[in-house]
């Protein structure tokens, strides 16, 4: 069985969090090891670090929040990446290309910026597969739940801002799976089952 990198994204509301943890059940069904966590958040370091970015009473500047994330990152990537690469499958909810989408396309921070603060952090490791679940433009925002933080402040533009700038950059990558959110989540459970029976070479 292959260890793999295995990650969900998309905007607020898009479904990724509910997913990721139907594949978690799945795979523990299965008895396959695995490590899951979100990002910003994750060690106990990095989700004190989301509690900062995201309280509703948080003033940082655009520039400050991208420090922090890749703060957290770093975190994640010491302490739960690096010890269980090809041991475990690791599943995050949410990773690089969120940074990209939310923080060059979405607050138009210089994406060669980001870039090298990733590489900074990551060197060359790279998710091996990507869930990206898209919301139809009438449904964004509507499906937000949880605990509310400062960005569910923005408006509807800035997601199809950041939307677009996830299927941009998910463009230049085979190695991923389109979910339109609009579907049942039965539907959707079954369509990315099916895709991780193949990634991870699971016999149904």
């Amino acid at each position: 069985m292959y260890k793999k990198i295995i990650v969900f994204e998309g905007i607020d509301g898009s479904g990724k969090t509910f997913h990721l943890n139907e594949v978690s059940k799945y795979l523990n069904k299965k008895k396959v090891r695995f490590v899951k966590f979100r990002e910003p958040g994750g060690t106990i370091n990095s989700e004190i670090i989301r509690n900062i970015i995201l309280t509703n009473k948080s003033t940082f500047k655009k520039k400050t929040d991208l420090l922090l994330y890749l703060a957290a990152r770093n975190e994640n990537y010491e302490n739960l990446i690096k010890p269980n690469i090809n041991k475990k499958v690791i599943l995050i909810d949410r990773f690089i290309d969120s940074t990209m989408a939310y923080q060059h396309y979405g607050f138009s921070i210089n994406k060669n910026i980001i870039n090298t603060l990733n590489n900074f952090v990551l060197g060359n490791l790279k998710p091996n597969f990507t869930f990206f679940h898209y919301v139809p433009i009438k449904y964004i925002k509507q499906n937000i739940s949880g605990e509310k933080n400062k960005y569910d402040k923005f408006n509807k533009k800035f997601y199809k801002n950041v939307q677009d700038g996830f299927i941009k950059i998910l463009k230049k990558k085979t190695n991923k799976l389109i979910i339109d959110s609009s579907k049942t989540k039965k539907y959707n459970v079954e369509i990315i089952k099916n895709k991780i029976n193949k990634i991870l070479n699971i016999h149904d």
